[in-house]
């Protein structure tokens, strides 16, 4: 039986209060927030910008204490689940990920394998020359001062990692993750007079599935390069996992979901759309939001943004031109009605996404990265070369879709 608790439908009854009263001076400020529209409040412009201010305050420190009552009632139940049934399933995959991850780094493992302490590298005698120098020699004359290459190597610019932490992460020793999707549900029940006949209800399940699928990569590397073992340490433990990373942030969010490929949030069938139309950017998310609780019976917890898009919404001005977020030397908010914004630059310009991402999406584990070296590629080892390849295996879930809304036309 799961845990109620009153404080937590106090604090969202007020969050929710807080979202509409702003929600609807939005409104009456219309797409070009002007602030002469805005009857609700009283005074100037600036009076009413600093009323949006404030209730924009009240609404991120009634968003977090919501977020704090949600995690210890979610603690609770788990509590009270543990005491009644155990942790069978939980346990067995503890053992798993233990087992998995182990507790070196990738570079320890890749440095200690067989495959490479069993290379055998050439190494030539050495000779010790002692030579007496009688002219003075100086930098004009003789060589110039060496200098060392440091470790550190400058990166090429590329697109960070940005949505694998939204997402929830499990493990699983199958080929892909089945579960049952009630797709039928009649609920007839009624008052039923003394010999009277029960009414008839009535529910269907349907099982899916959402397969494993293989994201890998491998880099040709020359014996000589591999000599350098603290250096190949370091770049395998931070390129390669990045580049794999890197892919699965990508499918997550737009993977075809067509053989090998995941099926990313933004195919999947059945999310929700709010188009912006004439609304201001704020109320085209909260109708999506809305969208999200009136049909899919979810809360949101997580907006999206491309990065220019959530400039235009940080750069909102009144007609009159006080910034609606904060004047330019204050650092504005990083929340929007109350959800944390999350910007990712693999999201389509003009496009945002709100979710439940915390109870309907989920990232289940096969096998984690792993880094295999080997001479064995065509000719490799009579080229003195060696294939690093990595790869992992994972399946993606929406569990809802309608859990989860695009916000188009920003």
């Amino acid at each position: 039986m799961t845990i109620t608790f009153p404080a937590l439908t106090e604090a969202q009854g007020k969050l929710d209060a807080a979202r509409k009263s702003l929600h609807d001076v939005f409104t009456e400020a219309g797409p070009e927030m002007d602030m002469a529209k805005v009857t609700s409040i009283e005074g100037d412009s600036k009076a009413k910008v600093d009323w949006i201010r404030t209730k924009n305050t009240e609404i991120d420190e009634l968003a977090v204490e919501v977020e704090g009552l949600v995690d210890v009632a979610k603690a609770a139940n788990a509590v009270r689940e543990h005491s009644q049934k155990g942790e069978r399933r939980g346990e067995a995959g503890d053992e798993r990920g233990k087992t998995e991850r182990g507790t070196k780094s990738l570079g320890d493992l890749f440095t200690d394998s067989p495959a490479f302490k069993g290379r055998q590298g050439a190494v030539g005698p050495e000779a010790h020359l002692d030579i007496e120098l009688k002219a003075l020699l100086d930098t004009a004359t003789g060589w110039t001062p060496e200098t060392t290459r440091g470790p550190r190597i400058v990166e090429i610019i590329t697109r960070p990692i940005q949505l694998i932490d939204l997402i929830p992460q499990n493990s699983t020793g199958q080929a892909a993750v089945t579960y049952m999707e009630e797709t039928t549900y009649v609920n007839n029940a009624g008052e039923i007079p003394e010999g009277g006949i029960y009414p008839e209800s009535a529910l269907g399940l349907e099982e899916k599935t959402s397969p494993v699928r293989k994201i890998g990569t491998w880099i040709p590397v020359t014996d000589e390069q591999l000599e350098d073992v603290p250096q190949v340490r370091g770049y395998v433990n931070n390129r390669l996992p990045f580049m794999i990373r890197q892919r699965l942030d990508s499918q997550i969010l737009v993977g075809n979901g067509t053989a090998p490929n995941l099926r990313g949030l933004l195919n999947t069938s059945g999310i929700q759309t709010q188009a912006k139309g004439g609304d201001p950017g704020p109320d085209a998310v909260y109708k999506a939001m809305t969208k999200i609780k009136v049909n899919a019976l979810a809360m949101p917890n997580v907006t999206v943004w491309n990065p220019l898009d959530w400039q235009e919404i940080r750069l909102l001005r009144t007609t009159d031109g006080i910034y609606i977020w904060g004047s330019p030397s204050e650092p504005g908010p990083a929340r929007i009605w109350g959800l944390p914004v999350v910007e990712a630059f693999g999201l389509t310009e003009g496009t945002a996404v709100v979710g439940d991402f915390q109870n309907y999406s989920e990232l289940v584990t096969r096998r984690g990265i792993d880094v295999q070296i080997s001479n064995s590629h065509g000719t490799f080892f009579t080229e003195g070369k060696q294939a690093i390849r990595a790869d992992v295996r994972v399946a993606f879930v929406i569990y809802r879709p309608a859990a989860f809304a695009t916000v188009t036309g920003l």
